[in-house]
């Protein structure tokens, strides 16, 4: 196999891995991403008194799960579009050390890899840069699905249909519209995605060593398991995205009303002021423990899924490149 074929075979093994642990935990989490929607509408609305309209009213669990078809959409395509964006970006920046080059970190050590994971091995900047970069270019792509799934599942909207959503949106606003809050939205995303894969890599570091395993080997330790290996990321992925979520928590809260009242908050920076004079600086982390416990499960499930069907698939791969 070329090396451009065995390229694009290997972009199609993480676009596959990325959308389809996207749509699992996108169709798993939707009611928790639901009810952040609505705590962080109004200060008014807290987590229980939301979750009680719903349960009180019509169809409840159908209510729940509202808006499950742009979030699928929105986190299978746009994880599928993210893990193989990264993958790639992280693949040249090992190859070609081009972070390295300009002195800013150690040159790669050959085609090291974590114990636990398939992935090549960056430093924390590279990581961050990385991360970040495939973040905010996946946002800008995916930002009017977002904008779609968050005036639905809003009670603020009364539309009909997540295409009577569409339709609305582009009538009213014009295409615009479905780019509201993408500035709040990138600062938010770009941050989080880098640092969460920062503190990723640094939590798979430490829980192998606290193992047993040394992941800072150029030679891929064989003693740890799947099971290990599978336990190691889950756990190394609820750490990260906990630590990533709290610090970037603020944005998340300025982009859902961007997002649902652009008339009234117009830019990123007036939100804020405004949201602190309305509301107090304690409304900037609105709806953090829900976020959380929704990042914490999705990306652990996400990136656990993710890493295991590449190791799978990518050892599928050389056995057969072997046998030929």
């Amino acid at each position: 196999m070329s090396n451009e074929a065995q390229a694009q075979a290997s972009y199609y093994f993480h676009f596959l891995a990325g959308l389809s642990t996207g749509v699992f935990s996108a169709s798993l989490l939707q009611p928790i991403d639901l009810l952040k929607t609505r705590v962080q509408q109004s200060q008014s609305a807290s987590l229980l008194h939301s979750l009680g309209e719903i349960v009180r009213g019509p169809k409840p669990l159908e209510q729940l799960w509202r808006g499950t078809l742009p979030s699928v959409v929105r986190t299978g395509f746009g994880s599928a579009l993210y893990f193989s964006t990264l993958n790639a970006l992280r693949q040249n920046v090992a190859r070609y050390n081009i972070v390295a080059s300009a002195g800013a970190v150690p040159r790669a050590r050959g085609s090291s890899e974590y114990a636990s994971s398939s992935l090549p091995r960056l430093s924390n900047l590279a990581n961050l840069s990385t991360g970040a970069v495939a973040r905010a270019s996946v946002g800008l792509i995916m930002m009017p699905i977002t904008v779609i799934k968050v005036r639905y599942e809003s009670t603020l909207y009364t539309y009909k249909s997540v295409w009577g959503a569409g339709a609305a949106i582009l009538q009213t606003e014009g295409a615009k519209g479905f780019f509201s809050g993408f500035g709040a939205t990138a600062i938010r995303d770009a941050p989080y995605a880098g640092l969460y894969v920062v503190f990723y890599e640094q939590c798979k570091l430490r829980l192998g060593q606290f193992n047993g395993v040394n992941p800072l080997s150029d030679v891929v330790t064989k003693n740890m398991g799947s099971s290990m290996a599978i336990g190691t990321n889950f756990l190394s992925g609820v750490l990260a995205a906990g630590l990533a979520t709290a610090i970037t928590n603020p944005f998340d809260v300025v982009k859902t009303r961007l997002q649902l009242m652009p008339g009234k908050y117009g830019n990123m920076v007036k939100a804020s002021q405004q949201l602190i004079k309305e509301d107090g600086f304690r409304s900037l982390f609105d709806g953090l423990g829900l976020r959380m416990s929704r990042k914490a499960i999705s990306s652990a499930l996400a990136w656990t899924l993710y890493e295991e069907l590449i190791r799978r698939a990518e050892g599928k791969w050389k056995e057969t490149r072997a046998v030929c």
